[in-house]
C-alpha cells in the first residue's frame, strides 16, 4: 500500500516506523530537514521537503497514485486543507487527518464529508487520551486497558504483587480459583522480557501479565493477580485543559475532584463550568497548596499538562507527599519507560493511544480495532474471520491447526454476540471476531494474509 505521512513529529515519525517494515511504500512529508533526516537515517522509506498543505509538495509525494493520506501536522487546518487537495486534484482514496481543536472536532458530522472537508477519519487526539485515562480510572490497580467486539471483550494489562491469590501458582490454577469464569493469559513479560505462558507457567511477583476476558470479569481477574485496590475516590487533577476538563466532567457526579490550572482565565472557566469540581488557579509544584490540600488524603492524582517535566516533578512531589496513586501524561515516549513503575505508578503516553487509532484505519484485512501495547511492541487486534473452509486459511479450523506467527496468540472470539474465551480446539467460524495479541508487532502483516480470503471469496 502506498501511503503518504504529513508531519514528521513524533506521532508521523511512530506511524512510519510501525508501517515502514509491512510491506507498505511510505513517503513523509514535512517542513524540517533534519527531522526528515533523521528518519530516512533509521528506516528505509522515501522523504519530502516542502509544505504537506502545497499542491507540488503532494504531487512530488507521489499523491497522484497514493492509496492513503494521513495528515498529522501540528496545525489542524493545515491537515484539513491538504486532505482537501489530495481529493480535488489527486483523487487519493482514503484521508485520515488528526483535529486538535475542540471548536472543529464538535461539528465532525458537518464539516468532514464530501460536501465539504472531505476527510474519511478524524482522529482527536484529546478525546483518546481522554477515554483512554477514564478507563484506567475505572479499573484501579490497571497499568493498561483495551476493549474490543462492541465492549463486550476486554484486555487488561497489570503488575502482579504478592498477595495475589495466583502468585506463585501456576496459570492453570485460575480456573480452580475461578471456576464459573472464563479467562486466558495473552502474554507475560519478565524483566522486560515476553515469555509464552503455559498451563505450567508460575506467575511470579512483579511480572506484567496480560489477560483476555469478558468485560464484566475484568475486576475478578484481576483480584487475582494483586490485591484488589479500592476504587478511587478523592481525585486530583492538575492541568485545565481539554483533557483535565473532560476527566473532571465525568468524574465529578460519583467522586469529589479537586482540579489545579495555572492560567486565572482558565481557571475562572473552569470553575464556573463545572458543577462540582473545587477549582484551584497555582502551581502543582507548590507544596504548600498541596499540604492545605490535603494531598496525603487523595486517592488518585493525575497530571496532564503540555510540559512532560512538569508533570513528573509535580506527580513525584505529590507521591512523596502522600498521594496513593500518581497518574502522568507524559508526550516523550524516553520518558515513559525511565518513570512507569519505578519512580511513578503509571505513566500514559498520548502518542501511542493516537497510534492505535490511527493504525486500526490504516491496516488491511478486515481489521476492527487496533491497540498498541508496551511502548508500540506489541499489539492487540480484533479481525474478522471471512470465508469459509476451502476460501480461508483459518475458518474451520481449530486453534491449534493455525500457523500463527511466533509469540501469537488468540485470546478471545465474539460469536453471535456471545464471548468465548479461546482454547487450542476451538473452531473459528466465519464472522467471528477474533481477538489476538502480537508479542512483536511485526508479524502483523502475517496475520493480516492468514485471515484474508482467498480471492475467489466473494
Amino acid at each position: 500500500m502506498k501511503i503518504i505521512i504529513l508531519g514528521a513529529g513524533q506521532v508521523g515519525a511512530s506511524l512510519a516506523e510501525n508501517l515502514v517494515g509491512e510491506n507498505n511504500d511510505i513517503t513523509v512529508v514535512d517542513h524540517s530537514h533534519e527531522q526528515l533526516q533523521a528518519l530516512q537515517d533509521r528506516f528505509d522509506l522515501r522523504v519530502v521537503l516542502g509544505s504537506a498543505s502545497s499542491p507540488t509538495t503532494l504531487a512530488e509525494a507521489g499523491a497522484a497514485d497514493a492509496d492513503m493520506l494521513i495528515a498529522v501536522t501540528n496545525s489542524d487546518e493545515v491537515n484539513m486543507v491538504a486532505c482537501q487537495i489530495a481529493f480535488t486534484l489527486f483523487n487519493v482514496p482514503k484521508k485520515i487527518a488528526r483535529i486538535r481543536s475542540q471548536s472543529v472536532v464538535m461539528y465532525e458530522k458537518e464539516l468532514f464529508n464530501s460536501d465539504a472537508f472531505p476527510i474519511d477519519h478524524m482522529i482527536a487526539p484529546e478525546k483518546l487520551v481522554s477515554d483512554y485515562i477514564f478507563q484506567l480510572i475505572e479499573h484501579p490497580g490497571a497499568l493498561q486497558v483495551a476493549h474490543f467486539a462492541e465492549g463486550k471483550i476486554g484486555l487488561v494489562a497489570m503488575k502482579a504483587y504478592y498477595g495475589g491469590s495466583l502468585v506463585g501458582s501456576a496459570i492453570s490454577t485460575l480456573k480452580e480459583h475461578m471456576p464459573n469464569i472464563e479467562a486466558r493469559v495473552a502474554a507475560i513479560f519478565r524483566r522486560g522480557k515476553a515469555i509464552r505462558p503455559q498451563g505450567s507457567t508460575i506467575i511470579e511477583a512483579d511480572d506484567e501479565v496480560f489477560f483476555i476476558t469478558a468485560s464484566q470479569h475484568i475486576k475478578a481477574i484481576m483480584s487475582e493477580m494483586q490485591k484488589l485496590e479500592l476504587p478511587y475516590k478523592r481525585i486530583m487533577i492538575v492541568g485545565g485543559g481539554y483533557i483535565g476538563e473532560s476527566l473532571a466532567k465525568r468524574l465529578e457526579k460519583d467522586n469529589s475532584v479537586k482540579l489545579i490550572e495555572k492560567n486565572l482565565k482558565r481557571a475562572e472557566y473552569l470553575s464556573e463550568t463545572l458543577s462540582s469540581t473545587l477549582v484551584f488557579c497555582g502551581d502543582s509544584s507548590d507544596q504548600e497548596l498541596l499540604l492545605e490540600e490535603h494531598i496525603d488524603q487523595i486517592d488518585l492524582f493525575i497530571t496532564v499538562t503540555n510540559d512532560d517535566e512538569a508533570n513528573i516533578m509535580s506527580a513525584m512531589l505529590a507521591k512523596r507527599l502522600g498521594a496513593r496513586k500518581v497518574m502522568v501524561l507524559i508526550q516523550r515516549n524516553a520518558y515513559v519507560d525511565l518513570v512507569q513503575g519505578n519512580i511513578l505508578d503509571i505513566a500514559i503516553s498520548p502518542q501511542q493511544v493516537t497510534i492505535s487509532e490511527l493504525l486500526t484505519h490504516v491496516r488491511k484485512a478486515d481489521l476492527k480495532y487496533v491497540y498498541s501495547l508496551r511502548e508500540g511492541m506489541a499489539e492487540a487486534i480484533e479481525i474478522v474471520a471471512r470465508g469459509d473452509k476451502i476460501t480461508s486459511k483459518v475458518v474451520g479450523r481449530e486453534i491449534k491447526q493455525l500457523k500463527l506467527p511466533k509469540g501469537t496468540s488468540i485470546g478471545a472470539i465474539m460469536r453471535n454476540g456471545e464471548v468465548l474465551i479461546a482454547h487450542d480446539k476451538t473452531i473459528i467460524e466465519s464472522d467471528d471476531h477474533v481477538i489476538l495479541f502480537l508479542v512483536n508487532k511485526k508479524y502483523i502483516t502475517e496475520i493480516e494474509k492468514l485471515f484474508q480470503p482467498s480471492p475467489f471469496f466473494l
